[in-house]
């Protein structure tokens, strides 16, 4: 593994006990310049995860509570006339940070969900006509909570669409649980984190990220991974040409973290799951049968023939 990210991920675990494959992962989608939605059951250390991930940067961590009353504003910003000066002057939202966490999402209208859109996919966000570019690096990972539906607003497929990947944290294990309470007693971790990255040697690593090669024939297994989620008959609407896309920047970052500086079939298929599950929309006879969409992932997967070309460093 790359020792810088090593290094990030070994310091996100003093915080974090058990989920080093949510780290790995919230590493890739920083490093591809993505976003992550992150869905599970409250008390699972999503806020922990994301906080121990921007310290580890020494990012600008900012937190958004969605709830129903919340504007646009409260997110993006609002201009505000100074009576001195007799113009109206920008006051930046929690949006304009380096990590943002945009805790339960889908408890606000789609209205101010919507404000989101503009800053995951432009990096800016406008105001009255006047465009604000966002700092860089900057990161969305938004929650929500599956099981509680009251008062929730689901995201639309335009929003999905827009998260790199989608994942979930899990309970952890009884012996990941005996360890975190081992933790609690002297205090919380979290206040003792420091920074391992900066943010310039984070930038650093997203533009290295672009120099990981990827074989036509890889790109031609991506493609086609694509092309079977159009195709299947429990899919009323496959993924986008984006979604193609987040694939393989997704799996030139992995390669990435994993020393390598080329993408093998083996990293498609891993992260296929996490980045094409929630940009699928099934079919009513899909849901009556309880079929999934990572299950059908899972289905292309095994179906979809794969390189068999050697890979080797270039």
């Amino acid at each position: 593994m790359n020792e810088q990210i090593q290094r990030v991920i070994d310091n996100i675990e003093k915080v974090i006990v058990g989920k080093r494959e949510v780290a790995e992962l919230s590493i890739v989608a920083l490093l591809a310049r993505g976003h992550i939605l992150l869905e599970d059951v409250p008390g699972v250390g999503k806020t922990m995860m994301v906080r121990a991930l921007a310290k580890s940067f020494d990012a600008q961590f900012k937190r958004i509570q969605f709830t129903p009353d919340l504007l646009p504003s409260d997110v993006v910003g609002i201009s505000m006339y100074n009576p001195k000066t007799m113009e109206f002057e920008f006051r930046a939202g929690p949006i304009m940070g380096n990590v943002i966490l945009a805790d339960e999402i889908n408890r606000t209208s789609p209205k101010t969900q919507s404000a989101l859109l503009e800053g995951m996919e432009e990096s800016s966000v406008t105001i009255d006509g006047h465009t604000f570019a966002i700092q860089q690096p900057f990161f969305v990972m938004a929650t929500q909570n599956p099981i509680e539906h009251e008062g929730t607003y689901p995201l639309p497929e335009a929003q999905l669409d827009r998260f790199l990947m989608k994942i979930k944290m899990g309970y952890p294990s009884r012996k990941e649980e005996m360890e975190i309470l081992r933790r609690a007693e002297t205090g919380r971790p979290i206040e003792q984190l420091e920074a391992v990255l900066t943010l310039t040697q984070l930038i650093e690593l997203q533009e290295l990220i672009q120099g990981v090669y990827v074989e036509d024939s890889v790109k031609s297994y991506i493609v086609e991974l694509a092309t079977q989620t159009r195709e299947n008959s429990y899919v009323h609407l496959g993924v986008s040409p984006r979604a193609t896309l987040s694939l393989m920047k997704a799996a030139q970052a992995y390669a990435f973290i994993k020393g390598r500086n080329y993408v093998t079939p083996d990293d498609v298929q891993y992260l296929a799951r996490f980045v094409f599950s929630h940009r699928v929309l099934l079919k009513p006879e899909a849901r009556y049968e309880q079929i999934r969409a990572e299950e059908i992932i899972e289905r292309i997967i095994a179906k979809t023939p794969v390189p068999t070309k050697r890979f080797a460093e270039r």
